[in-house]
């Protein structure tokens, strides 16, 4: 795309901002006597125990979503409509966000959510009163909260008639929610009640539920305090003490599992259709084939016979059946057996069915990006995926990559081909599965092959991991790679190029080398879903060490002329990288969320090598990176471009990089954004004459590269195309700002195609 092609896309998209701006009133629409509603605001008078931010997802009524400065420009198009309810007002309309229209019913029934929620919080007989001030056809509404009374617990008692669930509660009660000193509160008793039906249900208490648990409070001994009593009764909320009966434990009898099963052939199945076959006291029944092995299949179940029925079981159960990612429904059901069947007190049978999903199939990748300068990039990478290769839950990946960058009617480009095969197997290889207890760990083999061709050299890459993964609940995740190998080789060095590269450290990246060591992973969040719809907040810390292996064997390894030790006659390399990674997105509402990320990552390489593998280096600059650039143009410092390289490939041994991102939705499933990026890469050594490029703690802030910038996507819930155009602010080379009247001129900008968000 060109400069003046660009140029025009965004004067597109100004006028239609200013059209926008200056358009009919966004009330336009809105019949007489009505009105929008333009904000809420409660006031919590005469107390500072409760915060107006935890009562406002309480309103009925909610106003329209706004993206800057309290203006939402979709309203304004809703506006448009010319009220003839033709094909126009229904274009609009589609497009559009209607205006919300104040509701007075909503009002009285925010009122009384308000007083519901105090009372659950602990605030008896409070009061909440309203005002509507409506000016223009535009209403705020403002909530006075008055919260009643609350109460200290004094004391807790409990009566429990049954004394084998007596027993258990007493020896839990380290982990009780309800303590003296607390405010007596419904939520806080409604979660004891949850604890304490969980406690009973993992120990056997199959019919338990919370509905046996009663809650009486004394609050007429004193003032402002509450002597709390927590029964457990032989009846429910819902029965008379009339009704009551003993609790009882049960255990597994039988174990049923249908890894073939159909919910559409549900009603013609019966057990003539089926193979049965046993393992470990697990009952199998195939429909056909057998499309799992049954070893992987006993191998998920914690479930035995004769155990007592456990809910954290079940739930663990049904966690390793879903983390095989080969059923698209894992289903556990127990049914109680009838006290003339069972043989050792009471009893329930487990029918476990699976519904496996397709095992195979394609995923697409593409990136692509343009700058000012007409360098186009595109990274397309299409992959092949078999989820049971073997019978058991192996994970079979074929997948090929690419990487062209070039300039239209300039002979100059650059090319990179990928290819890669990996295995994954559901199990921890060398090591007993049964310490995993709730997990299902998983063993990778990866082979892959590199193809790079610049106009300076050509080269080659064999890389093979060896490593395993495995997830300690659903946030905590680990990767450790014992295995780590590359091998690098360089033809078709340009000599010229090379010669070129008068910096010894620079020079040194670019040679063969063996690459042998190991690295690993450490990942956190709090929401671990694909596209989290909530707030969350995530790290990802990452390491690599190399080389200290092969160094124990110096003294039988021959040197280069370089003085280096060598492994099949290429020295190897000797190094530790490090990249840390803290993210955090917080979702405002269900139409705008903002989103950040800090990036810090170092390597030292030391003994057998001078410098950094090029592989290992980092860079700045791309669709994931800062957008104002494109990938590899920035740094290291405020270096100028290495003009010995055709297409830019700035590196450095450390980045540091810091992003903002404000997220809206538009319409339908397309969202915007505006964003900040600021960042660069720098080197730890240097030669003289080469400072501009060297991290200095005093003054490294002088050369951080700042871009701005705006972007559309459209969010297909399990896919996100995005697009961004990213400007720039500060240029380190520059050592400028950059001002509205210079954007759009050459290396001031760059347009950005990318899969998913950002960050």
């Amino acid at each position: 795309m060109s400069r003046n092609s660009h140029k025009y896309l965004f004067h597109f998209f100004l006028i239609i901002i200013i059209a926008a701006l200056n358009s009919c009133s966004t009330v336009r629409v809105i019949p007489e006597g009505r009105s929008i509603l333009k904000e809420n605001k409660i006031k919590i008078v005469d107390s500072k125990v409760v915060s107006s931010s935890d009562l406002t997802p309480y309103l009925r009524q909610q106003p329209n979503s706004s993206f800057l400065f309290g203006w939402n420009p979709f309203t304004v198009i809703y506006n448009w409509s010319n009220g003839k309810d033709g094909g126009w007002d229904k274009f609009v309309q589609k497009i559009g966000q209607a205006p919300v229209v104040l509701d007075t019913f909503l009002v009285e029934k925010s009122r009384d959510n308000l007083v519901n929620r105090l009372k659950a919080l602990g605030y008896f007989d409070s009061e909440v009163t309203d005002t509507i001030i409506t000016k223009r056809k535009k209403s705020s509404v403002k909530y006075f909260v008055y919260p009643g009374k609350s109460f200290e617990i004094k004391e807790i008692s409990h009566q429990i008639k049954d004394s084998s669930i007596n027993k258990i509660v007493d020896n839990n009660m380290s982990a009780t929610l309800v303590k003296k000193g607390m405010r007596l509160s419904e939520l806080t008793l409604e979660m004891e009640s949850e604890r304490i039906t969980n406690l009973l249900r993992e120990r056997g208490y199959y019919n338990f539920t919370k509905n046996y648990l009663f809650f009486e409070a004394d609050t007429f001994n004193k003032a402002g305090f509450a002597d709390l009593y927590v029964k457990i009764e032989n009846y429910t909320r819902n029965e008379a003490p009339s009704e009551a009966r003993s609790h009882e434990v049960f255990r597994i009898r039988n174990i049923s599992l249908y890894p073939d099963y159909d919910p559409m052939r549900a009603r013609e199945d019966s057990l003539s259709l089926f193979n049965l076959y046993k393992i470990d006291s697990l009952n199998i029944f195939y429909r056909d084939k057998r499309s799992m092995r049954p070893q992987v299949l006993s191998k998920m179940n914690k479930l035995k016979p004769g155990d007592l029925y456990s809910e954290k079981d079940a739930t663990t159960t049904y966690d390793r059946f879903v983390a095989l990612r080969y059923y698209s429904g894992v289903n556990l059901q127990f049914d109680e057996v009838p006290v003339s069947e069972s043989v050792n007190g009471r009893e329930v049978d487990c029918i476990i069915r699976l519904t496996p999903s397709k095992s195979q199939g394609y995923k697409l990748n593409l990136e692509a990006s343009s700058n000012s300068n007409n360098l186009l990039g595109i990274s397309p990478a299409i992959s092949y995926y078999h989820k049971n290769l073997f019978r058991g839950g192996e994970w079979f990946t074929l997948g090929f990559m690419g990487n062209f960058q070039f300039k239209l009617n300039d002979p100059v480009k650059s090319s990179e081909f990928g290819i890669s095969a990996g295995i994954s197997l559901p199990s921890f290889l060398m090591l007993p599965d049964s310490i995993f207890k709730t997990s299902v760990p998983r063993t990778d083999i990866n082979l892959g092959y590199n193809y790079q061709n610049r106009p300076e050299f050509t080269r080659n890459i064999i890389s093979f991991n060896f490593g395993y993964n495995w997830r300690e609940g659903d946030r905590l995740f680990y990767i450790f790679n014992p295995i780590q190998l590359n091998i690098v080789k360089l033809f078709n060095m340009n000599p010229l190029f090379y010669e070129s590269l008068t910096d010894p450290f620079l020079r040194s990246a670019y040679r063969n080398h063996f690459d042998l060591g190991s690295g690993g992973t450490i990942y956190y969040t709090t929401d671990a879903s694909v596209i989290p719809k909530k707030t969350f907040f995530y790290v990802r810390w990452t390491s690599d060490i190399a080389g200290n292996l092969a160094s124990i064997f110096n003294s039988t390894l021959s040197r280069d002329s370089s003085g280096a030790r060598t492994v099949w006659n290429t020295p190897y390399s000797q190094y530790f990288r490090s990249d840390l990674t803290v993210g955090y997105t917080w979702r405002v509402d269900k139409n705008n969320a903002v989103a950040g990320r800090f990036n810090i990552g170092a390597g030292h390489a030391y003994g057998n090598s001078k410098v950094l593998p090029y592989e290992k280096l980092f860079y700045a600059g791309g669709a994931n990176s800062l957008r104002g650039w494109q990938a590899r143009s920035v740094g290291p410092g405020s270096s100028a471009i290495d003009t010995t390289f055709s297409i830019p490939n700035q590196t450095g041994d450390i980045k540091i990089e810091l992003n903002a991102e404000y997220r809206f939705n538009m319409f339908w499933n397309f969202e915007g954004a505006l964003f900040v990026d600021a960042g660069n890469v720098w080197n730890t050594r240097v030669e003289p004459g080469k400072e501009s490029g060297l991290f200095r703690l005093k003054d490294f802030y002088k050369s951080v590269a700042i871009n701005w910038g705006t972007g559309i996507r459209l969010n297909l819930d399990f896919l996100v195309l995005r697009l961004d155009l990213g400007m720039v602010v500060y240029d380190p080379l520059k050592t400028s700002w950059i001002g509205p009247k210079n954007w759009f001129k050459p290396d001031t900008y760059a347009l950005q195609f990318g899969v998913g968000y950002p960050f």
